[in-house]
């Protein structure tokens, strides 16, 4: 028979942790980039020190630089530049891709929905089984990549094509295959064995991402 301390502190145990619950849900968390990041995301900033334009960002409503490799513009409102998402499981993307511009194949670890403001684009992904799902997406299409899956999209008009990404995530974790293999110092021979590129191949991605070895 449990003695009256242990039910005690049981029911206490039980009191103290239903009330930690409840108080620790927030409404809102905007990041305060004066501390470190944690696996939750950045700490809060004083909610007495926020004002309305701590809640609103501005920035997709530019145009962005496509003057690149990839012909492509990335602008991001995730929790590092919106400080306001942390902690509320979502971001956004303008995409602005030239004629003939990419972005490129890349994953990221959750899932993603595009909305096609100007294409024609081709977009796809890669499913584990290797399967390839793609279309060309007009203006007001949508399509959704799951998460962690490779995917792309490709600018299929004669005009620039513009599309605004949605993704649930303040922190996506970005991950594009060509710059993350070709822009570091892994050694070009091992590149070789598991791209099954030539060296030359090789070393001419390396040059143009800023890699070495």
């Amino acid at each position: 028979m449990e003695s009256p301390k242990i039910t005690l502190f049981l029911l206490s145990f039980l009191l103290f942790s239903t009330l930690s619950s409840a108080t620790s849900v927030v409404d809102f968390c905007v990041a305060d980039f004066d501390y470190p990041v944690g696996p939750a995301g950045y700490p809060c900033k004083n909610p007495a020190n926020l004002t309305v334009d701590d809640f609103v960002f501005s920035g997709l409503g530019v145009p962005g630089n496509t003057s690149n490799i990839f012909k492509l513009a990335t602008t991001f409102a995730i929790d590092t530049t919106f400080p306001a998402l942390n902690g509320l499981g979502l971001s956004m993307l303008r995409l602005d891709i030239g004629v003939g511009g990419v972005v490129p194949i890349h994953s990221h670890r959750v899932s993603e929905l595009i909305l096609v403001i100007d294409g024609p684009i081709i977009a796809g992904f890669i499913s584990e089984d290797d399967t390839v799902y793609y279309k060309k997406l007009y203006k007001g299409d949508i399509m959704i990549f799951p998460q962690s899956l490779l995917h792309f999209q490709v600018n299929v008009g004669d005009e620039p094509a513009l599309a605004f990404v949605s993704l649930n995530s303040a922190s996506p974790g970005f991950q594009t295959t060509t710059p993350s293999l070709f822009g570091n110092d892994l050694p070009t021979n091992v590149i070789e064995k598991i791209t099954l590129l030539d060296g030359a191949q090789v070393k001419k991605l390396k040059e143009l991402f800023g890699g070495t070895n």
